[in-house]
């Protein structure tokens, strides 16, 4: 099925993880992809990748915190394409520290990727949809949105804070015509949790696939519906009930 076709698809983090599996799920519903990434390599990867199996795709290199790329980065993909359909704000970072360990620069790197970028990338994205009359704008948070654990008090703070401005987001979306949804993800088969935690019970996470594919039925819901807030979790989550 190509319930998504003629739609364009903006994703952040796409050159890996959980934006790789939504770039690669979203190119096979017929969406044109741009696969944005602070690593051009990561970025050119995936995008090959899916234009190689003949669907579309065209990689960008951004840094979601700097306001001045994110502006280029809109205009260019509006120039390309016409039009912009959906965001996914996907990409983020992390560091496992303790308040008291947690460096002030650190804490100012965490913030902006995971917290000021969406909010810059929505408010350049929103006169556009506005002016097309339509438009998705997903913000992947967290079950760290949610509750919370030790030694990640940045990523709490980045993602209560994006659960925050997405429901605030909505309401003012909404009138225009424009869904906005916080999809709540729980642990994930991504090197975001790998890379930092080798031990990691994987059987406790779920395939990114399967996130891409909510996503996939978040961007195809009817007209005149829109879901304000998802939570999606592996059945044997550990860090949510």
């Amino acid at each position: 099925m190509e319930e998504l076709k003629n739609k364009v698809v903006f994703v952040t983090g796409g050159g890996r993880g959980l934006g790789e599996a939504v770039c690669h799920t979203l190119a096979s519903a017929g969406a044109s992809v741009v696969v944005a990434d602070i690593r051009e390599e990561l970025a050119q990867k995936v995008a090959g990748e899916i234009q190689t199996n003949g669907l579309q795709a065209m990689p960008l290199v951004i840094d979601v915190t700097d306001e001045a790329q994110a502006e280029t980065a809109i205009y260019k993909i509006t120039s390309q394409y016409g039009r912009l359909d959906a965001l996914i704000n996907n990409a983020g970072t992390d560091v496992t520290l303790s308040i008291e360990e947690l460096a002030i620069p650190d804490w100012d790197r965490i913030i902006p990727v995971n917290l000021r970028a969406p909010f810059i990338l929505s408010k350049f994205v929103l006169p556009v949809m506005k002016e097309q009359g339509s438009g998705h704008i997903i913000n992947i948070a967290s079950t760290a949105a949610k509750r919370a654990w030790p030694n990640a008090a940045a990523y709490h703070a980045s993602k209560w804070g994006l659960l925050g401005f997405s429901h605030a987001l909505h309401v003012e979306a909404r009138p225009y015509n424009i869904k906005v949804t916080a999809l709540v993800a729980g642990g994930m088969q991504t090197p975001f949790l790998l890379d930092r935690f080798p031990d990691i019970d994987v059987s406790k996470l779920q395939d990114p696939k399967n996130v891409a594919a909510t996503i996939r039925f978040l961007l195809s819901t009817p007209e005149g519906t829109v879901i304000p807030e998802m939570m999606v979790l592996p059945m044997g989550e550990s860090s949510w009930p």
